[in-house]
């Protein structure tokens, strides 16, 4: 799949096709967790949820050298600070995706100070850049798990 375009009317489009009732290709979470865990990985990135460093710095470096290739996030990858049992937020998808621009432009406006950085609990400090090859990444791995 080729990676998502960070454009919000493009990602937006592509939330807006999914079903409710979709069945991911891999993983557990329905349609709305997965929209919810999206906006989750956008209040960490602008630092609005902080969790503790699980990667040592020394290997900060390499983590952050995948973002800049053009190797998939694994599938089924379990992280501690993004639960499979965490309960839905929102009453509808509808209002997850809303919910999921408002993160966006958040996130957008938080970083308007490029000298601005915010950790990330596996890669470290990153930049606006970095989270937004972070976001290309994670957005592309959950549109493919669920073939929008």
């Amino acid at each position: 799949m080729e990676p998502v375009q960070l454009e919000i009317t493009h990602i937006l489009s592509r939330m807006d096709s999914l079903s409710p009732d979709a069945k991911p290709l891999w993983g557990s979470m329905s349609a709305q967790r997965m929209i919810e865990h999206l906006s989750d990985s956008l209040r960490i990135a602008s630092g609005k949820d902080h969790f503790p460093l699980e990667v040592p710095e020394e290997k900060h470096d390499k983590m952050k050298a995948f973002l800049h290739s053009d190797k998939p996030m694994a599938r089924n990858i379990e992280v501690s600070f993004a639960l499979k049992e965490t309960p839905l937020r929102n009453e509808e998808i509808e209002l997850a995706i809303d919910e999921f621009l408002l993160e966006w432009i958040d996130f957008e406006e938080h970083f308007a100070n490029e000298s601005q950085t915010e950790v990330h609990p596996y890669y470290g400090p990153l930049n606006f850049n970095e989270w937004s090859l972070l976001n290309q990444k994670h957005l592309t791995h959950h549109f493919e798990q669920f073939g929008i």
